[in-house]
């Protein structure tokens, strides 16, 4: 029968296999092997020590970090979106006057954006659930972009508006297929993070457009303006198809990492009908939420430029710095709103678990 190792000895090994794994680049998945090659199997005597072991292993600094990757690839689809997006509300004085538009001219397209995009919310999401998101959000991607482009063959309003229309459709599967793929990639404790880190590519995108947008355009023309950023799609395209899988499918998701990405409870699968949904609070919490706070952003999206140049002649080649300014100030509250609420998740969450084990 084998000796049955003191307090002391067990010490000793302990801090030996930590010093060990923190100076050693371990491979994953040979952990487990060397542990098993030098420890008998474990016994009431040796339980103790292969709980430290344990417990050392499966630190949060060597869980991988793969699904931040993934997460940078939504933040930069978000900041093409909104670049596409914004480009209109930057040349509505040089269009308008080039092209002769009256106000409601340019109202009527951006109308024509926003009921495609409100009918395209409605559709989207099942044909992201549907094709899943690599696939899914490709598709999304290639007809916005074509639509994107398509606005340098446009030279009237209805063709203006034609072009908006296949946009705004386009466009509206970005954020079902982003927040799709957060569920899928990361444990619900860091979704609102991420979320947030995705969602400041709306106002990254709304801060380069004015930097960009004058540039392009004064020195090649309007035209080449919605080629070039429309082509910045197919670029992204490239990466995702590239890097995205799955993340019980991907080679490059370690064992310990898609065990923290599936680290919580199993949820059931139910579908729920439309009469269902305004029966919850959350449901109408967002509404009234996004009835309050986009008109606002619309506003700086479609309108602003335009504001600027009549009310204080700010013209297409420095619209830039007051448009940074203040979408800047946009991008540091997405951010802090995502790690706040995250933040107040987790907290909430080690709460409940400290009151159960109580």
């Amino acid at each position: 029968m084998p000796a049955t190792p003191d307090l002391e000895q067990l010490r000793m090994m302990k801090n030996h296999i930590t010093h060990s794994l923190a100076t050693t680049s371990v491979i994953p998945g040979s952990v487990e092997k060397s542990l098993a090659d030098i420890a008998p199997p474990p016994d009431a005597s040796t339980s103790a020590l292969g709980s430290t072991v344990e417990a050392v292993i499966v630190t949060p600094a060597r869980i991988g970090h793969y699904r931040w990757t993934i997460c940078a690839l939504l933040f930069f689809a978000t900041t093409i979106n909104y670049i596409d997006r914004q480009i209109i509300g930057i040349l509505k004085p040089t269009l308008a006057s080039e092209l002769g538009w009256t106000e409601i001219d340019y109202s009527n397209i951006v109308f024509a954006f926003q009921v495609a995009y409100a009918a395209g919310m409605l559709l989207v999401g099942r044909m992201m659930d549907w094709l899943g998101t690599r696939k899914g959000f490709s598709l999304a991607l290639i007809f916005w972009s074509l639509a994107a482009m398509a606005h340098a063959l446009a030279s009237s309003v209805m063709g203006f508006s034609a072009a908006r229309f296949a946009l705004g459709f386009g466009e509206a599967g970005n954020f079902p297929a982003a927040i799709k793929t957060t569920a899928e990639w990361f444990p619900k404790k860091e979704r609102a993070l991420a979320t947030g880190i995705f969602n400041s590519g709306t106002n990254v995108g709304a801060l380069l457009t004015p930097l960009i947008v004058p540039w392009i355009t004064f020195n090649y023309g309007w035209h080449w303006a919605f080629i070039a950023t429309g082509a910045l799609g197919f670029i992204w395209l490239a990466f995702w198809l590239a890097l995205y899988r799955r993340p019980e499918e991907h080679s490059r998701v370690s064992r310990a990492e898609l065990t923290y990405i599936n680290s919580d409870p199993p949820e059931p699968s139910t579908k729920v009908g439309w009469a269902q949904l305004l029966k919850h609070r959350q449901t109408w919490a967002f509404a009234i939420g996004k009835f309050l706070t986009d008109p606002i952003w619309w506003f700086y999206l479609f309108w602003l430029p335009d504001f600027f140049n009549k009310n204080y002649g700010i013209t297409l080649l420095n619209i830039g710095l007051p448009l940074v300014i203040i979408y800047l100030i946009a991008d540091v509250g997405s951010i802090g709103g995502g790690w706040l609420s995250s933040t107040l998740i987790r907290v909430s969450i080690e709460s409940c678990g400290n009151k159960m084990r109580l």
